[in-house]
């Protein structure tokens, strides 16, 4: 498995739309800081086909240090959660089922 970093997938959009790569590097970036703004407000993001991104929040907890064994209070935090839609969940579920048929 390999990472993708946003400067690489600007530069395969840059190349299949051949716009210029200042553009589109600009483009997702604004794209990406509405999805950050819209959370940030607590809404709900659908995108057909591709997925639901939405924010919930996580309850306030006592967790154990596994190093010392001690108690610490872990706050309340609001946590992103991404719900896969149709089309991606059959991509990654074929990509799961030929990998597993390959071995």
């Amino acid at each position: 498995m390999t990472t993708v970093t946003k400067k690489e997938l600007v530069d395969k959009i840059a190349e299949r739309t051949q716009a210029k790569r200042v553009l589109v590097k600009r483009i997702i970036q604004l794209f990406l800081d509405e999805v950050i703004a819209e959370l940030r407000k607590n809404n709900r993001l659908e995108f057909r086909d591709f997925g639901v991104f939405e924010t919930r929040t996580r309850a306030a907890r006592i967790a154990q240090n596994p190093k010392t064994l001690g108690r610490v209070e872990v706050p309340a935090k609001r946590i992103v959660k991404f719900k896969m839609g149709r089309l991606m969940r059959e991509n990654l579920g074929a990509v799961a089922v030929k990998s597993a048929k390959t071995k």
